[in-house]
């Protein structure tokens, strides 16, 4: 188990190769000669200053990937989502030519977008999420929508 205080791997690594080349910096500092230490010097503040924003920029993207990942798929807190009746309605005769291309999507991920269509998601978050072509998208949820008002009218007639 990794705790707050232990860096991850990389972070560490990173860490570690960032104080080298200070050490080696001061080493190679002490060691110039008199008229070179102000080159020298200008040099490696240059060197470290990018090192640090590099480390800094891999430390910020791996920090917004694990954000968006956070937030990308919503927290499954109702378990009906994928219960037996999950692809009741499913429009697989509508559906069906579409996946007879070279690059059709794969059953698995249209009965992920149907089951999210009837849960509410609309087709520019389906296609974003689960990268799937907008003219299946479109037609998943529209019949997801028809559906839910059919099943509305049934409960209130």
């Amino acid at each position: 188990m990794r705790t707050r205080l232990r860096p991850r791997t990389g972070e560490g690594m990173a860490l570690l190769g960032v104080l080298l080349l200070i050490v080696l910096e001061l080493v190679a500092l002490t060691t110039a000669p008199a008229g070179d230490r102000a080159v020298i010097g200008g040099t490696l503040i240059g060197a470290g200053t990018a090192a640090f924003v590099i480390v800094a920029a891999l430390l910020h993207s791996r920090h917004n990937r694990e954000r968006h990942a956070r937030q990308s798929l919503p927290p499954v807190t109702d378990s009906n989502w994928f219960d037996g009746q999950a692809l009741e309605g499913f429009p697989m005769e509508a559906v069906r030519p579409m996946l007879l291309g070279p690059h059709a999507p794969s059953l698995n991920r249209l009965y992920a977008a149907w089951v999210l269509a009837t849960h509410g998601h609309d087709a520019v978050w389906i296609i974003h999420h689960l990268d799937l072509p907008a003219d299946v998208t479109h037609l998943l949820v529209d019949a997801a929508h028809r559906q839910s008002a059919g099943a509305d009218r049934t409960r209130a007639g």
